[in-house]
């Protein structure tokens, strides 16, 4: 396609100066408004930003859900209010007064930027690191995509990154990713300040960045003037030329302008303050009043929405052509854009149900055997455990020779490939999965839980449920993930029981497409539970188990009907839907922390330390989850006065 970036009426030098300036004045004076906020950054990465979205970035402006756009990541989120100005001046809908309101209650523009909150909002950003993460996602997203639907697919990922992103672990994982893979339509950009909140880099950090990214096989380039936009766009435009992922290292200065305030700490996240701001003003020749935007400014970004937009128009053209030609394979394009299941479903998963005890990782393993074969945009892999998390489905492995298969070999990154599914499901079209051992949540639990405020549908596949792990010990052994997992909002946590519960597990989760879900699996095998409802007849004792407690609790129900009780055994997929009968004695049965149960349930029985080393069955007997040890504890509260 066409690169509509290169635009005579863009590259004015007057127009570039302009339009810089408009960016940091509109930063410094949004956060002079809200009195609180980060100037600095949008003020020394003022260049590069235009830079890129004035010559490169293929976007549309009135429709920023466009499929084929390219995808601008700030992972730099304190630097919002630079996306913010970039937004309001390229006509994203986001007004003059949203940018007066900027970090107020209820405004578009708040501290750091959310998804589906603002227009044009690719991610939320802000912790730092991540950004980059999804970004990767999203690169590989675009590739995979291409793979599939050439002639629709032509984008390209950009990020501006800091020095913060850069010293969080997760850039590590995630570009390393991204360099095994090749990823070479994803752009990074480092706003390379050499200041962190505390003070300078040095105190804490010498990398060689370009270095180190060419030994995760990056494209790398190093600009040393950041204020030079025509150096800046050569360097973007050689990195399209090359097939690698791209770092570009661009030398700016924080607070740029600002007197006695640039390159120092101050401009990192407090006010310019009315003095410096008018000192900063009269120094950049800058006399328009607040919040303006310059009209040759507006003329040129309209312009080149313009452009953009009629780039949307030929790339609406091109897909009505596919619908013309092949209408089945736009209509399955379609439904993976909308995230609609195919016909047979429910069907398919029901084929998985068997007789025979097993561990429902095994349960899990057999339904997305028959979901891969009804849904081609289901993806995803593991965290270099697909065998013991029952993952190895034998689709092909996504490589950067092939990118057409569906089976991602993210590797022993836990944090990045969360962020990476979250990057894959936000640009669409896919519906990803990852796994890892349930206590490998804690590494993973960051992008887990922006996936959740995100409202992303990733699917987490989180196996080797409980201390019945057995050997591995108290390190492998999960105790308080489950509870803690359960505390996020928005995120829907599934413990099934048996190959039923299993089935009806990743059904929700596949029906559910406004929140991540959690699917919580058994490392051991598991008797199937008899089918039917557990019945609403009057009990004095309600006994309820989630995923491999609840064998344990039917044993236990009929131990205690034996003796005369009138008992009600419920087997919970989902904690948050379970209600306690009011006219029972209810008791929980879980092998993992008490927290959630104390004060739903009369009695909770858990374990509330760190499990032990040993054959598994031997660890949960030593731990009390013996049919025995259950009853003593039930007749002992029971016989409480």
């Amino acid at each position: 396609m066409t690169d509509v970036l290169q635009r005579e009426s863009a590259s004015s030098v007057e127009v570039d100066r302009l339009a810089v300036d408009t960016l940091r004045f509109l930063a410094a004076d949004m956060v002079q408004a809200a009195n609180s906020g980060h100037p600095g950054m949008p003020m020394g990465a003022a260049p590069m930003a235009w830079a890129l979205w004035s010559r490169h970035l293929r976007h549309d402006p009135s429709a920023p859900d466009w499929a084929d756009r390219d995808r601008f990541v700030l992972s730099a989120g304190h630097g919002s209010a630079l996306l913010y100005g970039l937004l309001h001046i390229f006509g994203y809908g986001l007004p003059e007064e949203e940018l007066r309101r900027f970090r107020q209650l209820g405004s578009r523009t708040p501290g750091h930027p959310e998804f589906g909150h603002t227009p044009g909002v690719e991610c939320t950003t802000g912790p730092l690191g991540q950004g980059l993460g999804m970004a990767v996602g999203m690169a590989l997203a675009e590739r995979m995509t291409h793979a599939r639907h050439p002639e629709l697919t032509d984008h390209h990922t950009y990020a501006i990154v800091g020095d913060g992103c850069l010293m969080e672990g997760i850039s590590h994982e995630a570009a390393s990713f991204a360099g095994h893979l090749g990823l070479g339509r994803l752009i990074v950009l480092w706003d390379d300040n050499s200041i962190t909140i505390d003070g300078a880099v040095d105190r804490s950090c010498s990398d060689d960045q370009p270095v180190r990214f060419a030994a995760y096989g990056w494209h790398t380039q190093t600009i040393e003037d950041g204020t030079d936009v025509e150096a800046i766009d050569a360097a973007i435009s050689r990195a399209k030329a090359d097939p690698r992922p791209s770092f570009i290292a661009v030398r700016t200065v924080i607070g740029h302008g600002a007197p006695g305030v640039e390159g120092t700490p101050k401009a990192h996240g407090s006010p310019l303050g009315e003095s410096v701001l008018a000192q900063a003003m009269q120094q950049a020749g800058w006399e328009y009043p607040p919040f303006a935007v310059p009209e040759q400014v507006r003329a040129t970004c309209t312009a080149l929405a313009a452009a953009g937009a009629q780039e949307h128009a030929d790339w609406r053209a091109a897909y009505s052509a596919l619908e013309a030609g092949a209408p089945e394979r736009a209509a399955e394009i379609r439904r993976a854009q909308d995230r609609t299941l195919p016909d047979g479903v429910g069907d398919a998963l029901a084929k998985v149900i068997a007789d025979a005890p097993r561990a429902t990782r095994q349960s899990s393993q057999a339904c997305l055997t028959e979901l891969t074969r009804l849904m081609p945009e289901l993806v995803g892999g593991s965290a270099d455990l697909s065998g013991s998390t029952g993952t190895a489905i034998g689709g092909a492995i996504v490589t950067r020779a092939d990118y057409r298969g569906s089976s991602i070999a993210f590797g022993i990154r836990e944090f990045a490939m969360a962020a990476i599914m979250n990057g894959i499901s936000l640009h669409g079209g896919f519906r990803v999965y990852g796994s890892t051992f349930l206590v490998f949540a804690d590494y993973l639990r960051p992008a887990l839980r922006l996936a959740a405020l995100m409202r992303q549908p990733v699917i987490h596949v989180l196996t080797h449920d409980s201390i019945a792990v057995g050997e591995d010990g108290p390190t492998h052994q999960p105790v308080e993930q489950l509870e803690s997992l359960r505390v996020i909002p928005g995120l829907q946590v599934l413990r099934p029981a048996d190959d039923a519960q299993t089935a009806e597990a990743w059904r929700l989760a596949l029906e559910r497409t406004d929140g991540p879900t959690a699917l919580i699996l058994s490392r051991q095998a598991l008797p199937q539970l008899p089918a039917g409802p557990a019945g609403d007849h009057p009990a004095t004792i309600e006994l309820v188990a989630t995923g491999s407690e609840s064998s344990l609790a039917a044993a236990v129900g009929d131990r205690l009907t034996a003796e005369g009780h009138v008992v009600r055994t419920v087997s919970v997929l989902d904690r948050s839907q379970y209600s306690p009968d009011p006219r029972a004695t209810t008791i929980s049965i879980e092998a993992g922390s008490t927290a959630g149960w104390r004060g739903l349930v009369d009695l909770a029985i858990g374990i509330d330390e760190f499990g032990t080393c040993g054959p598994g069955d031997e660890v949960l007997a030593h731990h009390g989850f013996t049919v025995d040890s259950v009853l003593a504890r039930v007749r002992e509260h029971l016989d409480r006065p």
